[in-house]
C-alpha cells in the first residue's frame, strides 16, 4: 500500500506538472504557432505559389475546430516543457529498487536521453519542409490543394517524435548490455539484420514517403547503433576485469573451478 501511495502522488505530480505546461502553451501559443509554421512558410508556401496553388492553411472541422487546434497544441506544448518533471517523477519511483551502481547507471542514461531526444527532434524539424514537398509534389497540377491546420500539426508532431524517439537506440542497446542481456558479440553478429531493420523502420514511420526522408532518419539512426557497439565493448571488457578473467571477445571461460596445472596427473592425462 505504501508503494501504491507513492504511485499515486507521483502520478498526481506529473498530472499537474502537463496541465501547469499545457497553461503555458495555451499562453505562448502564437509564438508556438508561428514555430510550427515556419517551415511551411519558408518551404512550402513558395513551392506551391509558383505551382498556382492556394497556399494558405485553413481550418476544417466546423466551428470549435479553432478551439480544437489550439488546445491541441498546447498540450503537446505542456508535455514538452513539463518532461523534466514528469519524467523525474518516474525515475524517483524507480530508483530506490535500485543498487548503487545501477542509480550510477539510471542518472547517466536519463541525463543522455534528453539531448538525444532534443538531437532527433531537431533534425525532424529540419526535414519537416523536404516530406512536405514531396507529400503535394503528388497533387496534380488542375487539383487545388488547402492544407488543414489539424492535418499539418499532425504531421510536425509525428514527424519530430519518430526522430526524436528513434534517437533513443543508443541508450536502450547499452542499457541492454548493462542488464546482461545482449552482449557486444552477439550486437556485431547482428549487426547487418539490425541495419536492414533500421531501413524498413526508417521507410515506414516517416510519414512522407521521399527516400532523402528515410534517409535522414535511418543514416543516424545506424551511426548511433555502431556507437553503442562501441560502449557494449568497453563495458563487457570492463565487467571480465572485474569479475578477474582476461578471456578475448570471441572466448569464454569459466571463473571459478580447479585450473588444468592443479588437476591430479592422471586426469590430466
Amino acid at each position: 500500500m505504501d508503494h501504491l501511495r507513492e504511485l499515486r502522488n507521483r502520478l498526481t505530480i506529473a498530472v499537474l506538472s502537463i496541465l501547469i505546461g499545457t497553461v503555458v502553451g495555451w499562453i505562448i501559443y502564437p509564438e508556438a504557432f508561428d514555430f510550427i509554421k515556419q517551415p511551411y512558410v519558408d518551404g512550402i508556401q513558395p513551392l506551391l505559389e509558383r505551382r498556382g496553388f492556394n497556399a494558405e492553411l485553413v481550418l476544417s472541422g466546423g466551428v470549435g475546430s479553432a478551439f480544437s487546434f489550439r488546445l491541441k497544441l498546447s498540450l503537446a506544448i505542456g508535455l514538452v516543457v513539463s518532461s523534466p518533471l514528469w519524467m523525474w517523477q518516474i525515475w524517483a519511483f524507480i530508483l530506490p529498487a535500485l543498487h548503487r551502481n545501477e542509480r550510477r547507471w539510471a542518472a547517466l542514461l536519463a541525463a543522455t536521453g534528453a539531448p538525444l531526444f532534443a538531437g532527433g527532434v531537431t533534425v525532424g524539424y529540419l526535414v519537416l519542409p523536404k516530406g512536405i514537398e514531396v507529400l503535394i509534389s503528388f497533387a496534380p497540377d488542375s487539383v487545388n490543394v488547402l492544407l488543414s491546420l489539424g492535418d499539418y500539426l499532425n504531421f510536425v508532431i509525428r514527424t519530430v517524435l519518430v526522430f526524436g524517439v528513434a534517437a533513443q537506440i543508443p541508450l536502450v542497446v547499452v542499457m541492454l548490455n548493462r542488464l546482461g542481456l545482449v552482449s557486444a558479440k552477439q550486437l556485431v553478429s547482428a549487426r547487418p539484420w539490425t541495419i536492414i531493420g533500421i531501413f524498413i523502420f526508417a521507410a515506414i514511420a516517416t510519414p512522407s514517403t521521399d527516400p532523402l526522408t528515410m534517409l535522414f532518419l535511418a543514416v543516424p539512426m545506424t551511426v548511433l547503433y555502431l556507437i553503442s557497439e562501441i560502449i557494449a565493448k568497453l563495458t563487457d571488457r570492463k565487467r571480465r576485469k572485474t569479475v578477474g578473467t582476461d578471456v578475448s571477445d570471441d572466448q569464454a571461460a569459466p571463473i571459478d573451478g580447479p585450473s588444468e596445472l592443479d588437476r591430479p596427473s592422471d586426469l590430466r592425462d
